[in-house]
């Protein structure tokens, strides 16, 4: 059984920077898809990111474009989301998912069938 654990939100400043790491532990497939996810208290859950398994394709939300940059160390079994010029509107809790069932780049929500437990990101203005 694969689970997902996300680790490196924090707050920080406007304009800062940060690194979410999602570790895949357990017997694990380095193929599977991956995204990232986030949440605002009073919010539905927004697509941010996402890579197929080979990390050569990417997909992000219009918010994030040219700030996040999500890839993935298949040796690691990590994927990153690297965020730059943090806004506050990027507050929220950032979760991981896995798709186990496909190999391409997975965007819906629905299309994930592992979640982790969430990272908390704090953007002060």
């Amino acid at each position: 059984q694969v689970q997902l654990v996300e680790s490196g939100g924090r707050l920080v400043q406007a304009g800062g920077s940060l690194r979410l790491s999602c570790v895949a532990s357990g017997r694990t497939y380095r193929s599977y898809p991956m995204g990232w996810f986030r949440q605002a208290p009073g919010k539905e859950r927004q697509f941010v990111a996402a890579v197929d398994g080979s990390g050569r394709n990417t997909r992000y939300v219009d918010s994030v474009k040219g700030r996040f940059t999500i890839s993935r160390d298949n040796g690691m079994n990590t994927v990153y989301l690297q965020m730059n010029s943090l806004k506050p509107e990027d507050t929220a809790t950032y979760y991981c998912a896995a798709a186990q069932f496909t190999t391409a780049l997975v965007v819906a929500g629905q299309g994930y069938n592992l979640w982790g437990q969430g990272t908390q990101v704090t953007v002060s203005s």
